[in-house]
């Protein structure tokens, strides 16, 4: 079990707590009940579309590239354009004010006390605000 680690609590020397690091804030979030399986299930298209539109940052080296700055007449295949429309359909589908909490948490992964700083939101409203997301792209998605 590599992905579990144990870390101190902030503010405690003396607690501890297990986490599992291959664990997304949104499956944590439906282990524990706070979203349903509803919202779970449009969040985790949601990322999957992100992440075959290839929308993130590389952590490797692209080895295609080239030197003398000619193309490598390497083009993203079709699959890859198709997530990337799913995925700006299903963002715009969300709206503004919403879209943000939830790309923060379900495609960058950060956790809701994490996004709630970086959006200059009180502790505790992220969640309230990833809900009503989630349940508009589930909504969007056709989801029961």
């Amino acid at each position: 079990m590599r992905d579990l680690v144990e870390r101190a609590m902030p503010g405690s020397a003396r607690r501890r707590v297990t986490v599992n690091l291959a664990e997304s804030p949104l499956g944590w979030l439906r282990a524990r009940k706070l979203i349903d399986a509803r919202q779970f299930e449009a969040g985790e298209r949601l990322r999957a579309d992100y992440e075959m539109a290839a929308l993130g940052p590389r952590v490797t080296m692209q080895w295609e590239a080239r030197v003398d700055g000619g193309t490598t007449g390497l083009d993203p295949t079709l699959s890859q354009i198709a997530a990337k429309r799913r995925f700006d359909a299903a963002i715009d589908t969300v709206g503004p004010g919403l879209n943000d909490v939830l790309w923060r948490v379900v495609c960058a992964c950060e956790g809701l006390p994490t996004a709630e700083k970086a959006l200059g939101w009180p502790a505790r409203a992220g969640r309230v605000v990833l809900t009503l997301a989630l349940d508009r792209l589930a909504s969007h998605y056709g989801l029961r």
